[in-house]
């Protein structure tokens, strides 16, 4: 007879750097009251370093989250103390992909985009019995790889197949960072795939999770096997150019009976949409249709690069425990104050590059991403502020408007060739020109660009404000060591597709499922994916 089993988290364990996984399992159970005779399992919940200083030193550890395996009916003095004291508490339970009732199973439903938000929703509903067909407007990622690397010999996109769009989406060209500011039990399910697919298992639980844009090309293709020995039928350089809807009471919804791509009609029971932050051809033709869309905040900046090196003494310091940890990464905040919009940084990219993530000719976006090893002595990041339709104006594609705009401003003023314009942060500061701005890892290379001038003020003053922020938690940030780098508009989206907070359905419609960055519902790798997973769970369970 098997003993029923209840996991407990036992919270902030401190472990040097140097110390032993092995030893967790008994300082947690030590720290929890519990005989380690009595432990079942143990596992690493969540770890993350702790670099603060004490005074005038720095002593890095790690800090780590526990969880143990111990029968339900385990009760004692100390460890009942713990958990009335907070130490421990009971681990959130792990979600999962199946659907037991399987009332969708045989229906036929289209996925459109094959970013993290419809690849995981597409391989939900496989595993659920759903016929998927799964269609994306670039190539797969072999393919994918020819075209970017055209673009970087020739400086003319593939307006269809490019860093953006293709297999993976636009996160395979990123850096592949998995950590998200959402506790959600899908998540747990999505990382495991990701390790059945040849992710490291330390995915599992380190706070900051990052695969590698390496690994993810490595990664994908295994996915992507795995999803068509469950049917999924994957149509490659096939983008949406309309749906098919059955004309109905002019006060009833809208039911979708087919999709009308750049390759023909195909019929469904439902469409689940994943298009991503840029195709937005697609969504004004679905606006055009009676699709409703509405304008939303969106973050836009620019990319600062700094030596690695610089960077991982400012986090770590010079001592040797320094070495053991590898490049720094950082996670900065400067609240808004004195009439200054909030600013942050998104997307660090530890041992990086800087990429010009666009898709069309005559605009320029940056962005950033590493490999698993974060071999490159460069380190960037974006540095962002919030824009809505306070400053861009009315209407639901305004904020587009204004994104081109300034992409287009930036792509001339590198000289109309992907050139991006740089500025040192300090000149950036004093308000003049970097007559010969230092060497950047930018694909395209730079030009002395005029970077606080091409901003619009509000993210001028408030990039600004941040920079002398930084500065004081990082020595050099805003010196002329850290350079800053063409334009960062697309790390979010100014559009949003409303739909139903408990279906997932878009408004006016009854089998229309907008999903992840594209949908304005999710931001970053993760967030998209556990959120293409649970618009699939709500399609499945109707």
């Amino acid at each position: 007879m098997t003993v029923p089993a209840r996991t407990w988290r036992v919270l902030n364990l401190e472990m040097r750097l140097d110390e032993s996984e092995s030893l967790l399992r008994e300082r947690a159970a030590w720290a929890a009251g519990i005989d380690p005779e009595h432990v079942r399992g143990c596992r690493i919940a969540r770890r993350s370093v702790d670099a603060r200083r004490h005074g005038k030193t720095r002593r890095l550890r790690f800090i780590v989250h526990a969880d143990l395996v111990l029968d339900a009916d385990y009760s004692g003095i100390r460890f009942d103390a713990a958990v009335k004291a907070g130490k421990l508490v009971e681990a959130p339970k792990a979600g999962s992909f199946d659907v037991t009732d399987g009332a969708r199973k045989g229906t036929r439903v289209v996925v459109v985009g094959s970013g993290p938000a419809g690849l995981y929703a597409a391989l939900v509903l496989a595993l659920n019995g759903v016929g998927v067909d799964l269609i994306d407007r670039g190539a797969e990622l072999k393919e994918r790889g020819r075209d970017v690397v055209r673009f970087h010999r020739t400086r003319v996109p593939n307006t269809e197949s490019n860093l953006l769009f293709g297999e993976g989406g636009a996160g395979t060209y990123s850096d592949g960072k998995l950590y998200t500011r959402v506790d959600d039990p899908l998540e747990v399910p999505c990382l495991e795939t990701l390790v059945a697919c040849g992710a490291k298992p330390d995915i599992l639980y380190d706070s900051r999770a990052h695969i590698g844009t390496d690994r993810l090309h490595k990664i994908l293709p295994v996915l992507r096997q795995k999803m068509e020995a469950l049917g999924v039928r994957f149509h490659w350089n096939t983008r949406l150019d309309g749906l098919v809807v059955d004309s109905g009471d002019a006060d009833s919804a809208r039911r979708v009976r087919a999709i009308r791509t750049s390759e023909g009609e195909i019929r469904c029971d439902a469409v689940l949409l994943a298009l991503g932050h840029s195709a937005r051809d697609s969504v004004r033709a679905l606006h055009q249709q009676g699709v409703r869309v509405e304008a939303k905040p969106f973050q836009l900046g620019v990319r600062i690069e700094h030596p690695q090196e610089l960077i991982t003494r400012g986090r770590y310091g010079d001592g040797p425990e320094a070495a053991m940890l590898g490049p720094a990464s950082y996670n900065l905040i400067c609240k808004a104050d004195d009439g200054v919009a909030a600013s942050f940084s998104f997307c660090m990219c530890p041992g990086g590059t800087i990429v010009a993530s666009t898709n069309a000719p005559g605009l320029l976006c940056t962005n950033g991403m590493s490999n698993s090893s974060h071999s490159s002595p460069w380190a960037n990041a974006a540095l962002v502020t919030t824009f809505g339709p306070n400053e861009y104006g009315p209407g639901p594609f305004a904020g587009v408007v204004f994104q081109e705009k300034l992409e287009r401003r930036f792509f001339e003023a590198g000289g109309a060739d992907y050139t991006a314009p740089a500025q040192a942060a300090d000149d950036f500061l004093k308000g003049q020109l970097t007559s010969k701005p230092r060497h950047s890892s930018y694909t395209f290379g730079t030009a002395p660009g005029r970077i606080d001038s091409l901003l619009p003020p509000v993210a001028r003053k408030a990039i600004a404000r941040a920079l002398l922020k930084y500065e004081r938690q990082i020595s050099g940030f805003a010196s002329s060591e850290g350079l800053l780098v063409g334009l960062e508009s697309r790390s979010s989206g100014p559009i949003r597709l409303p739909r139903g907070r408990e279906t997932s359905v878009a408004e006016g419609f009854v089998n229309l499922y907008p999903m992840g960055e594209g949908a304005g519902c999710a931001g970053g790798i993760m967030s998209a994916a556990i959120d293409g997973a649970r618009c699939a769970l709500h399609y499945l369970r109707g």
